[in-house]
């Protein structure tokens, strides 16, 4: 029995030591966080498509509407259109960066700013026009 009792032999020993040398124990972990990694990166990546994609429907929503609301004003004057245009864009969480009178047209520009990844700002721009039907 005094054998067995000590550290380093017997059943629990053997179990331990499976016979790989101690360079190869581990590499499973390591290569399972490398592969979680990756897919963290890509998901980051994804969120930051994403993103992009939403800031530009947001402006392009947000310059029809504002040109739309122009529109309605364009009798009243270029300052009145464009002051009804930077309320509704503004209200669309968006900001007015161009607006004129083309005759009875009313050409909007807006941006919106957003961020893709954390530290990184970026913005997009969207142009609309609106007035009265022709044909």
């Amino acid at each position: 029995m005094g054998c067995r009792a000590r550290l380093g032999h017997g059943p629990a020993a053997a179990r331990l030591d499976d016979g790989l040398p101690d360079a190869q124990r581990g590499g499973a972990t390591v290569l399972l966080v490398a592969i979680g990694l990756v897919f963290v990166l890509f998901g980051m990546f994804g969120a930051a498509i994403a993103a992009a994609g939403m800031a530009s429907q947001r402006a392009a929503v947000a310059a029809d509407l504002g040109a739309l609301a122009g529109a309605a004003q364009t009798l009243d004057g270029d300052a009145v259109a464009c002051a009804s245009a930077a309320d509704i864009v503004g209200r669309n969480a968006a900001r007015l960066v161009g607006c004129r009178l083309d005759g009875l047209d009313v050409l909007v520009t807006v941006e919106v700013a957003f961020t893709p990844l954390p530290g990184l700002t970026r913005a997009v721009t969207s142009t609309a026009r609106a007035g009265p039907a022709r044909g």
